[in-house]
C-alpha cells in the first residue's frame, strides 16, 4: 500500500496486523496498533519526543540485568502490574483476590526451611516477627503439601541481593504446609522501602513529583497442582504509605494483622521486646499450576 495520508498509516499496519495466523496474538496486535496510533495522535507526538521515548524503552532493557528488572519496575509504577493481576483473578476484578503483583526480587531455589524455622541467615537487626499461615482452598479446606517460597526486604529497606552485608537467601525460605494447611516461621519485622530510583522509573517519578516507597509488605508463591500458583503479598496496615504505595499493589485484601506484643513470648526464649506476630490465610484458586518467570537470578 503506497502512503498518501496519515491515515493510511494506520490501515496499512492494521491490514498487516490482520494477517497474524495465531487468533489470540492478532487479537492483542490489532488493539495495540489502534491504541497506539490512536495515542500518537491524541497528543500529536512530536518527532523528538518519539526519539526520547524510544531511547527510554533501549534504556529500560539495557537497566534490566539479573540482579535488576527495571521493565517490571516501570510497569508497577505505571498501574499495568496491578491491573493484569486483577483482570485474572477474583472473578475478573468482580471479587477480591489474594493474587497481587510478583515484584522484581522473586529468586528461585530459596533454602528449604522446616516448618516452625528462621529464615534469618545473617546478623539482621529488627524487631523479631513470628508468622503462622493457613492456606486453604475456595470452600475453606486446608491445602495439604502446597510449597510455599516467602521473601522480603530487611529491617534497612534492602533485599539480600541489594545489600553485600546481607548472606545469600538471607529472609528468603521455602516451606510445606502440614495436614492442616498450615506452615509458620520466624523472621524480622520488614518496613517500607524505596524502589531503585537511578535510572528510568526514577526520573519518571521525580518528574511527577512522586514518593517512590512500597509499604511493608511480606511476599509469599504459593504452588500445588491442581490449583492456580498464588503470588502474595501481606501489607502492614501501620506503615506511612500503606495508601500511596508507588506500585499499587494495596488492596484491602492484601493488608495483614499484624500485632506488635510488649510482653514476653510465651514459648520461644531470648526473645526482645517489643516483637510481632502475623497469623493470615491464603486462598487458593482452582487452575494450572504454572510457575512464572524468575525476573532475578
Amino acid at each position: 500500500m503506497i502512503i498518501e495520508r496519515e491515515q493510511d498509516v494506520t490501515a496499512a499496519a492494521l491490514a498487516v496486523m490482520e494477517r497474524t495466523s495465531d487468533p489470540r496474538m492478532r487479537q492483542i496486535m490489532v488493539s495495540l496498533v489502534k491504541h497506539l496510533h490512536g495515542f500518537v495522535r491524541d497528543v500529536r507526538l512530536t518527532e523528538k519526543e518519539f526519539r526520547d521515548a524510544t531511547a527510554v524503552i533501549a534504556e529500560l532493557g539495557k537497566l534490566t540485568t539479573d540482579t535488576h528488572n527495571e521493565v517490571v519496575l516501570m510497569a508497577g509504577s505505571l498501574g499495568v502490574s496491578p491491573l493484569v493481576c486483577l483482570l485474572n483473578n477474583g472473578d475478573q476484578g468482580n471479587t477480591e483476590t489474594d493474587q497481587s503483583l510478583l515484584g522484581p526480587f522473586w529468586r528461585l531455589n530459596s533454602p528449604r526451611v522446616e516448618n516452625g524455622g528462621s529464615i534469618v541467615r545473617s546478623e539482621t537487626p529488627g524487631a523479631p516477627l513470628f508468622v503462622s499461615a493457613r492456606v486453604i482452598d475456595k470452600d475453606g479446606r486446608p491445602v495439604t503439601g502446597a510449597e510455599i517460597d516467602v521473601w522480603h526486604a530487611s529491617p534497612v529497606g534492602l533485599y539480600e541481593n541489594q545489600d553485600p552485608d546481607q548472606a545469600d537467601m538471607n529472609l528468603r525460605g521455602e516451606f510445606t504446609t502440614d495436614q492442616d494447611g498450615r506452615f509458620a516461621f520466624r523472621s524480622v519485622m520488614m518496613v517500607g522501602y524505596p524502589i531503585p530510583t537511578n535510572g528510568v522509573v526514577g526520573r519518571l517519578l521525580e518528574a511527577q513529583s512522586r514518593h517512590p516507597y512500597r509499604p511493608a509488605h511480606l511476599h509469599a508463591l504459593i504452588f500445588k497442582p491442581g490449583f492456580k500458583v498464588l503470588i502474595s503479598q501481606v501489607y502492614d496496615p501501620a506503615d506511612p504509605h500503606i495508601d500511596s504505595d508507588v506500585q499499587f499493589g494495596v488492596t484491602q485484601a492484601l493488608i495483614g494483622k499484624f500485632q506488635r506484643h510488649d510482653t514476653p513470648h510465651p514459648t520461644a526464649r531470648d526473645v526482645p521486646t517489643p516483637w510481632y506476630s502475623l497469623d493470615h490465610t491464603y486462598r487458593l484458586e482452582a487452575g494450572e499450576a504454572v510457575l512464572p518467570r524468575p525476573p532475578i537470578k
